[in-house]
């Protein structure tokens, strides 16, 4: 079973272990970038990452920080 998503405006299939904001970026293999995440419109705080529970039809927000000069 899978949850569809809407990631940076695009259609995502994820596997249904995928549950949480936390397990979404591990599944993205950003879990250890600096990272501002918006779930639904809602900015949500890194705390609440672990939480934050993906459900059909969410619409998240990822925006990273790129360096360089």
């Amino acid at each position: 079973m899978h949850v569809e998503i809407i990631v940076n405006g695009s259609y995502l299939e994820v596997k249904k272990g995928v549950k949480h904001i936390k397990d979404l970026l591990e599944f993205l293999g950003l879990q250890d970038k600096p990272l501002i995440i918006e779930h639904n419109q809602q900015i949500l705080q890194k705390e609440r990452h672990k939480q934050a529970v993906l459900k059909d039809g969410d619409k998240i927000e990822i925006v990273h920080f790129v360096g360089g000069g």
